[in-house]
């Protein structure tokens, strides 16, 4: 038998055991004919961790009976819906739905919507005690949330938090049917990505001055847990490390950020300010709230790219917009502040960002414009292993005429290879060189001086 045919007969067997509690539950609570013998709990089916993703996961997590019964309800609409069907019986004293049973329905779906509410029944109806159990598996911080398994989805945010649709995300119904992991989705509900690279901290050409601000990073993000719990600085500094990343496009932000993650092991995650700004009261922070809970969860570095967008200088507060703006802010820079792991925010002009902000941060690294020498070991770095370079070319003089950045460099290697490869070779002519050159400066409305030993 395949994997998926074992990851699928597992979800039904859960969702067979979600049937049998859910006849339980409304036969008790109506008092239905023979309901005083069925008081026992029903105990969940055996796992097999050999031959399912649900079981491995299940076992791996330490799931218990009201954490497998939650996750079952959210699978029911996606591969059994029927068995929620039990849920559309008419109360007789209104002639309507039992609101106890919670529920939603939509135009485009007959079947019955679990929502939180519905949960709330199955689980506490009975034993009302066991209430508390929905608030915390329901809670932000548990691992159903913060490995963005389930969610309650709610249309009116006026609504009771427990009228929310109980909610499996597609990513991880697609891994629990085939194995395949998938990874969050940047979306205006999640407004973040991963973000990663192939090179390594060679590849990064970098003042001195700035790198040792930059290991500055890298030495908290390897002990600073041992700072925090041995060494006591928990009682006298607040957790995590916040630090602005400012300079110029190319110099090597966005870079240092990936390399940070890579040599330390965590994810990196960059937030995307322009999905983040939303005119829904409550929605920005309710977004940004997802990103920091799994962030936290899962120690990631959150990277804010062109932070200056949101944390730019603070307009006076003389319309509705512009106190909504200053909200958003003043929200996100205390979800920064407390957030316990690390935190880059990145700008092209720090003269953009409001003093209020950055006195806040542990550090402020200035990514300049390499030199000559940088600027050459850049062009001998972009070139390696990548084309030939016809004889005429000459690396030194390009880096002592040309200011460009690192970025730049890049985007004229990827100009002149696609030329060489037009051509059918992989030899790269001066004038490419030139003519690629001429297209960065041009991005920025600047002319650029041919050195006269090549002026034909």
């Amino acid at each position: 038998m395949s994997e998926h045919r074992h990851n699928l007969d597992a979800l039904y067997r859960e969702l067979d055991w979600l049937s049998c509690i859910i006849d339980q539950a409304v036969a008790c609570y109506l008092q239905q004919d023979g309901y005083e013998s069925l008081g026992e709990d029903i105990p969940p089916p055996e796992l097999d961790s050999e031959r399912s993703v649900y079981a491995r996961q299940v076992l791996d997590w330490r799931l218990d009976a009201a954490e497998r019964l939650t996750l079952a309800l959210a699978l029911a609409p996606h591969l059994r819906p029927e068995v929620l069907d039990k849920f559309f019986g008419v109360n007789g004293l209104t002639g309507r739905g039992f609101s106890e049973f919670g529920g939603a329905t939509e135009r485009h779906f007959s079947g019955f919507l679990p929502t939180g509410q519905t949960l709330v029944f199955l689980l506490s109806a009975n034993h009302p005690g066991r209430r508390l159990e929905v608030m915390r598996i329901l809670a932000p911080q548990h691992r159903f949330a913060a490995e963005q398994l389930l969610s309650l989805e709610r249309g009116d945010e006026r609504l009771p938090m427990l009228a929310g649709v109980l909610a499996l995300s597609d990513q991880w119904l697609h891994y629990l049917l085939s194995g395949e992991q998938v990874r969050p989705e940047l979306s205006p509900a999640f407004p973040a990505s991963p973000i990663s690279t192939p090179l390594h901290w060679r590849d990064l050409v970098l003042d001195y001055s700035v790198m040792a601000q930059v290991d500055e990073v890298r030495t908290w993000l390897t002990h600073g847990q041992t700072l925090m719990q041995d060494w006591g600085l928990a009682s006298k500094v607040k957790p995590g490390y916040r630090t602005v990343f400012h300079g110029p496009p190319g110099t090597g932000k966005t870079l240092t950020a990936a390399l940070l993650g890579k040599s330390s092991g965590r994810e990196v995650y960059r937030v995307d300010l322009s999905m983040v700004v939303s005119k829904y009261i409550g929605e920005t922070e309710k977004n940004l709230g997802k990103v920091f809970d799994v962030a936290s969860y899962k120690d990631w570095i959150l990277f804010f790219d062109e932070a200056d967008a949101l944390f730019g200088k603070r307009t006076s507060a003389n319309s509705s917009n512009d106190r909504h703006a200053n909200q958003q802010t003043g929200y996100l820079l205390q979800r920064i502040e407390d957030f316990p792991g690390t935190v880059i925010l990145a700008t092209n002009l720090k003269a953009n960002m409001d003093e209020a902000f950055t006195r806040r941060f542990q550090s402020m690294i200035h990514f300049n414009m390499p030199s000559a020498a940088q600027r050459l070991q850049l062009w001998r770095n972009a070139f390696d292993g990548v084309c030939e370079l016809e004889a005429d070319v000459d690396l030194p003089q390009l880096a002592q005429d040309h200011e460009l950045a690192g970025g730049a460099i890049i985007n004229v290697l990827r100009y002149c290879a696609l030329n060489a490869i037009n051509r059918g070779q992989r030899r790269v002519r001066h004038g490419d060189l030139i003519e690629g050159i001429k297209r960065e400066f041009r991005k920025d409305n600047k002319t650029i001086q041919v050195a006269r030993s090549h002026v034909r």
